[in-house]
């Protein structure tokens, strides 16, 4: 079953994608966005495209684990995208997503691969969402009831 992981910001969303078995998650692109409700028609798209079957979406919680206004704010956003592509949405804590995919870049740095200030940027988001994406996939995340 073919899953999308959902990195959402205020300015870039990044997205994530399993193979059909649902056991490897893949980095995919990075949406430049004047705001979040803007991307859904784009992801609307690329959900039927992919024949995604189920959405995991990134919360930031609080560090006490906690919901704050971003997290209820992308709740909301997840849900309307969701309801529109009549999708089953998982809600995944995403706190250390962006800290891992920053060590992958870092790690790639080391390697001799050169990368641009925006472009570290625009991976690490992809790279953010495959991070929490794969935990799920792998069974080290698990859904949060909210």
């Amino acid at each position: 079953m073919r899953t999308l992981g959902i990195d959402l910001g205020t300015r870039r969303i990044g997205l994530a994608l399993s193979d059909e078995g649902g056991k490897f998650a893949t980095p995919l692109l990075v949406l430049a966005v004047p705001n979040p409700q803007s991307a859904i028609a784009s992801i609307l798209d690329l959900i039927h495209k992919e024949s995604v079957r189920q959405i995991v979406l990134g919360l930031p919680l609080n560090m006490d684990d906690s919901l704050g206004p971003a997290a209820e704010s992308t709740a909301a956003w997840g849900r309307e995208l969701a309801g529109r592509a009549g999708l089953p949405l998982i809600l995944v804590d995403e706190r250390l997503s962006s800290f891992e995919a920053e060590q992958q870049l870092s790690m790639r740095r080391r390697s001799g691969e050169r990368l641009t200030h925006r472009r570290k940027k625009e991976q690490r988001d992809a790279l953010a969402a495959a991070t929490f994406l794969q935990a799920f996939l792998d069974g080290r995340l698990q859904p949060l009831s909210i």
